[in-house]
């Protein structure tokens, strides 16, 4: 058994030249002290990943840490560093911190021993603290847990990086809101895009090669050779074979939505044997499509992206027969048995019942000189899309919830610097713990308490952002790349105005919550009392976010959409001629 890091290298000396690193492909670094161990985990990488990664094994963290400084400096590619708990050098997580230091794109696994569950375990605060981003399992199962859990290693890792294969290139202004529209829009459908600045050498060859050098920008060119000028997110999304009218007038149910309570209606609507249309003005995914990641929906212990969430659930209700069109709502009206939708294209979509799940939108900051800088460097959510664009940049976040943390953790990975701006005295109680701690340890991330943006401006897109120290009231000008808003929301209930009654801020009344002092709504033309998600309209239904005293969580969300179906199909079974 060697005792050397050098000598697990396949094929290399511990004098190895570092320009035999950079022609190395993204490397897989184990480091292990228990040599049957390091070998035994080596070789099973190996078996499945050695055609497109080198797998490498130390036998020490020291001897690690320099093969980690060698490839930094020949500009090899890290993408997985693994670290056996059981170190003598140094703890395990330390070791991973100062991996993280000199790759901070690598991915970190901590090897646990199986077995020990206690809450005091260093996995349980170093996952909490952002010090790994996976841990597993020893003795390990190749086929059941080993090669499942690397590769869902690996996508992640590769979803942080420039994609080798783009379905669609984009060339335009950068800091434009058209292109920031696009960008967002393929960043949540998981759509491998490149963006190229259309006065660089290559957004220049993009647009001859296209054809469309006079051509209104943003320009799209797809991979099968189709060209779109300045397309909307409509267009863009119609050539990936979204709908963008219904393939019907008439149905069982409607879905107006497709975030999480929308989707999950639609698998079980769709699943249960109903006729079901999805409308989505936008795109499917909702608020949650935007999350960098979601680290408390149950059965995903890493956290999963908003972006996996959704698209899989949106495939899922495809797959059991949903139509999802990408088309608004303009208005809802009962009429007779029939509940009529008004699309925004002035036609109607009638069906047996409703389903509302239109969600939530960020509330406004109200500042004139940044609202006409919005898509241009200030943006409403959208961390995830617009990470990559914030590389060695000084951005900002306004906001103290659990969006706002974990949209500063996914920029911090990319921009040079990121300052969170909080009306209040501090992150607590607003934000999960886990998160603060996180942002706390951050060396990247500054919070700035008490402090309100009440002005900015730009050239074309953000540069300058005026800070205002409530407690003082001084005010100062700052450079700022970027600005993320996520200040809480408003629900998507202006079209509504007038049919369902809602609260004082717009949210949709249910259930309990519609009849005054225990008696049924005004209007309510039923004998029966409204059904628990049931809004002043019989047979149409409120789930998630939008809805009145709602638990604003994306597994409430989606338990929401899931009673919804039943509900629906209690009062289906009351209408009468049912059998």
């Amino acid at each position: 058994m060697t005792t050397t890091a050098a000598a697990d290298v396949a094929g290399h000396s511990a004098a190895a030249p570092k320009s035999v690193f950079s022609r190395m492909r993204p490397v897989f670094l184990l480091v292990a002290e228990d040599g049957p161990r390091r070998a035994a985990l080596t070789a099973d990488l190996k078996r499945r990943y050695d055609a497109d990664y080198q797998v490498i094994g130390a036998a020490s963290a020291a001897a690690a840490l320099t093969m980690l400084a060698d490839f930094a400096d020949s500009g090899a590619v890290v993408a997985l560093v693994f670290a056996d708990e059981r170190l003598s050098e140094m703890p395990a997580v330390d070791f991973l911190a100062r991996a993280h230091g000199l790759h901070p794109g690598a991915k970190r696994v901590l090897l646990v021993a199986r077995g020990d569950w206690s809450a005091a375990h260093p996995a349980v605060s170093a996952m909490a603290l952002g010090k790994i981003d996976y841990h597993l399992w020893v003795p390990w199962y190749p086929e059941r847990v080993l090669y499942s859990a690397v590769t869902e290693f690996l996508a992640a890792w590769d979803r942080s990086r420039e994609p080798s294969f783009a379905a669609v290139r984009i060339a335009g202004p950068p800091h434009s809101a058209r292109s920031h529209r696009l960008r967002d829009v393929l960043s949540r459908g998981g759509v491998p895009y490149q963006f190229f600045d259309d006065r660089s050498a290559q957004g220049r060859e993009l647009l001859r090669e296209a054809g469309a050098d006079a051509a209104a920008l943003p320009v799209a060119v797809y991979y099968d050779g189709t060209v779109l000028a300045d397309p909307s997110p409509a267009d863009l999304l119609a050539t990936f074979g979204f709908r963008t009218r219904p393939e019907t007038r008439s149905c069982d149910v409607v879905i107006l939505g497709a975030g999480p309570a929308g989707l999950a209606a639609a698998v079980y609507a769709a699943s249960e044997g109903l006729a079901t249309v999805v409308l989505e003005p936008v795109m499917p995914g909702g608020q949650a499509g935007t999350s960098p990641l979601i680290r408390n929906y149950p059965g995903f212990p890493h956290g999963l992206t908003g972006e996996d969430l959704t698209n899989r659930a949106t495939e899922q209700a495809w797959l059991f027969g949903a139509n999802i069109v990408i088309t608004a709502a303009a208005g809802l009206a009962a009429r007779g048995s029939e509940r009529v939708v008004r699309l925004a294209d002035g036609s109607d979509l009638t069906a047996r019942a409703v389903i509302i799940a239109t969600g939530v939108t960020w509330r406004r900051l109200g500042v004139p000189a940044l609202e006409a800088l919005v898509g241009e460097g200030v943006f409403y959510g959208a961390a995830a899309a617009e990470a990559r664009a914030t590389t060695g940049r000084h951005v900002f976040v306004v906001g103290a919830g659990n969006s706002a943390g974990q949209a500063a953790l996914h920029l911090a990975r990319h921009a040079a610097s990121v300052t969170m701006l909080v009306r209040g005295p501090g992150l607590h109680p607003s934000m999960s713990e886990y998160l603060t701690n996180q942002i706390s340890k951050a060396a990247n991330i500054a919070v700035r308490p008490a402090t309100e943006v009440i002005g900015g401006g730009g050239r074309g897109s953000l540069e300058t952002l005026t800070l205002r120290h409530r407690p003082a009231g001084a005010t100062e000008v700052v450079p700022a790349a970027a600005l993320f808003v996520m200040i809480g929301t408003e629900p998507h209930t202006q079209w509504l105005r007038g049919s369902v009654a809602q609260d004082a801020r717009g949210f949709i009344l249910t259930g309990q919550d519609l009849p005054p002092a225990g008696r049924r709504p005004e209007g309510w033309p039923l004998t029966r009392p409204p059904l628990l998600l049931e809004t002043s309209i019989p047979g149409v239904f409120a789930a998630g976010d939008v809805r009145h005293r709602s638990v604003k969580r994306v597994a409430s969300a989606i338990g929401d959409g899931a009673i919804a179906v039943q509900l629906l199909h209690e009062y289906l079974y009351l209408q009468p001629g049912h059998p």
